[in-house]
């Protein structure tokens, strides 16, 4: 592939591949899989192609690139953050099932955190992911705002439900390794030492019960706060 070629996103290329029992969907599929469960450095054309049962050669006729295969998989889980059939008709609701999605899909494919920050923020953006852009503004339609200030609410909500996601992502591995007990008992040492009081309050008791949905209380915090600052003179 040229330096030319390689510029275009791999969903504007020609197709010239051999047709064969494979299918880049069945690749796709197979490198989330493995992504899914052992994480992102998993990844590869060579094992995708053990997963398939299939020579490594003969994947590079479907794509062409590991580069093109990281693009075509965020693309492909992006499709889950679409939400099904009509948005809500008010730009709350609707933000907030977007919102939702955004959230679960970062927790269903971990992955995702570290595949952003390796990729250039300059990056390909396939269909489903304009998709999603498309209806994270559509969502914003019954807001009184211009474009600037729906921007601004549409990039925050997004930050937000990721950044919270990484927080449950990380907590979650660190109870599975069987960190968490060792990290309070850490904190809780630290805390008793009398130079952090308010430390010692919050894990006295300041902490929500885990039954409690912070993410949309947050959630609506922010978005209060977003309507207030429309209403200032």
């Amino acid at each position: 592939m040229s330096e030319q070629q390689s510029r275009i996103p791999v969903w504007a290329r020609e197709d010239t591949r051999r047709r064969t029992t494979l299918s880049r969907e069945a690749i796709v599929a197979a490198a989330i899989a493995v992504a899914d469960a052992e994480g992102l450095d998993a990844v590869s054309i060579r094992r995708v192609a053990t997963d398939l049962a299939a020579r490594a050669m003969s994947l590079y006729t479907y794509i062409e690139r590991k580069e093109d295969l990281f693009d075509l998989m965020a693309d492909e889980v992006a499709a889950e953050t679409l939400v099904a059939g009509e948005l809500p008709p008010d730009w709350r609701e609707a933000t907030l099932a977007i919102a939702r999605l955004e959230r679960a899909t970062t927790l269903r494919h971990p992955w995702l955190v570290d595949l952003v920050t390796r990729r250039s923020v300059h990056g390909h953006v396939g269909p489903n992911m304009l998709r999603h852009s498309e209806m994270s503004i559509a969502a914003l339609d019954s807001l009184d705002a211009d474009l600037t200030w729906k921007w601004r609410l549409m990039t925050a909500v997004a930050d937000y439900a990721t950044g919270f996601a990484i927080r449950e992502i990380r907590e979650r591995d660190a109870a599975a390794a069987g960190e968490t007990e060792e990290i309070q008992t850490y904190l809780r040492r630290l805390a008793d030492g009398g130079n952090y009081p308010h430390l010692a309050a919050l894990l006295d008791g300041g902490r929500p019960d885990p039954g409690d949905d912070n993410f949309e209380r947050g959630l609506n915090w922010l978005m209060d706060g977003f309507a207030r600052e429309l209403d200032r003179p």
